[in-house]
């Protein structure tokens, strides 16, 4: 009897002390853990529904094809000019150049915790698409002859997460500055033209488009809450 009340008045104790641990720890790090969940857990969720119905559908969703339809109206000869030259800066050989050259930036600054951010965030978006095209063998839309035909799998979009990846480094790395609103919503334009190219061209569909910019979301704001970099820092 007198064990079993040593045992619940210590456990009680025990509860208690891990009780206001929690509470702090929510008091003082909700931030961190709201960021987690709305920049990571929720983007990884849409992508893993987009996902799985781009494996049960492989033509895509309902409201695919009459988006593409849409934007495909639109076409005219100064668009096609402009879709097929714009769609180049959201490739991988755009992008990691500029990234490379703000590595190089970082390296001589002796930014290690900025440079490290942006190797692993960089390198992982990379693989992640590289493997996410493998594994789920998405073919790409067939409506049209493409100014600027793909011949590799669709979902997701390497553009969109290559664009996206890209802004969204630049923005942590600037958050703390004068730059942060330019990168924003100059980033923003940036990442919403490139999805028009890949739409417009005919070479993925929206579905391939929201799947890239979700995942790459996620990844991007893991990474970050990981390694903590600021380039003010």
């Amino acid at each position: 009897m007198l064990e079993s009340n040593w045992f619940t008045s210590i456990l009680g104790k025990r509860l208690q002390t891990f009780t206001t641990f929690l509470k702090q720890l929510l008091i003082t790090r909700w931030r961190s853990l709201l960021i987690l969940f709305t920049g990571v857990y929720l983007p990884l969720q849409l992508f893993e529904l987009i996902a799985v119905q781009a494996l049960v559908k492989k033509g895509g969703f309902p409201w695919d094809v009459p988006i593409l339809l849409a934007i495909h109206q639109t076409a005219q000869p100064q668009l096609d000019t402009l879709a097929v030259i714009l769609t180049k800066l959201g490739s991988v050989w755009t992008v990691a150049p500029i990234l490379t050259l703000v590595g190089i930036f970082l390296l001589f600054r002796k930014k290690w915790r900025s440079l490290t951010f942006l190797i692993i965030t960089g390198l992982g978006n990379a693989i992640i698409n590289h493997t996410a095209k493998d594994l789920l063998h998405r073919v790409r839309p067939h409506l049209w002859d493409s100014l600027a035909p793909e011949f590799s799998y669709a979902f997701p979009s390497g553009h969109a997460m290559s664009s996206l990846t890209l802004v969204a480094i630049l923005l942590v790395l600037t958050w703390d500055t004068s730059w942060r609103w330019l990168t924003l919503f100059g980033g923003g334009l940036f990442i919403l033209t490139i999805a028009w190219t890949r739409l417009y061209l005919g070479v993925h569909f929206p579905s391939d488009i929201i799947a890239g910019w979700m995942f790459a979301t996620a990844w991007v704001v893991a990474v970050n809450l990981v390694i903590k970099p600021r380039f003010s820092h």
